[in-house]
């Protein structure tokens, strides 16, 4: 993943007050990474069999470039990431807002144990990961979309990492 994605204006309704001529700066990356990784509560928005959305709030940790978590791979989410991996992940601010899109993917097991220790650190609960190899998942961004409600629409960000 690229250390600096490419910002740039996302599309909107007319209605929403974003275009492309929007004044205004957009948001600096470092500063949605920070909402990211400080972040209690995550809502993880995957797809059931028949089409239906189904989203549920966990606990994660950004590590890597990427937000980490951890469901039961039984469980509907870990069932639908199982038959269909693209997932959708957002904060639960609608103050500072990061909705954050990719392929969630199995993690890296040399990066288990600092996942662990992070989520350790952050919540204060140690998580077993089980036989290692499955139920924790990251999800690298393909596109983040952001802003600010205080100076919204100017500050309306989408960032795209190749």
């Amino acid at each position: 993943m690229p250390a600096n994605p490419r910002p740039e204006r996302f599309g909107a309704p007319p209605s929403y007050g974003i275009g492309k001529e929007e004044p205004g700066a957009l948001l600096p990356w470092h500063e949605v990474e920070r909402w990211i990784a400080e972040s209690r509560n995550y809502w993880v928005s995957t797809t059931r069999a028949d089409g239906r959305p189904h989203a549920m709030p966990v606990w994660g940790i950004w590590l890597e470039g990427a937000v980490w978590f951890s469901t039961d791979p039984e469980s509907l989410k870990g069932r639908n990431i199982a038959r269909d991996p693209r997932v959708v992940v957002h904060l639960e601010s609608g103050d500072d807002v990061a909705i954050v899109e990719g392929v969630a993917e199995l993690h890296d097991p040399a990066a288990l144990d600092t996942f662990i220790d992070d989520y350790e650190r952050k919540y204060g609960v140690r998580i077993e990961a089980g036989d290692r190899t499955t139920g924790v998942f990251r999800l690298p961004p393909r596109v983040v979309v952001a802003w600010r409600e205080a100076d919204y629409p100017r500050s309306a960000t989408r960032w795209v990492f190749d």
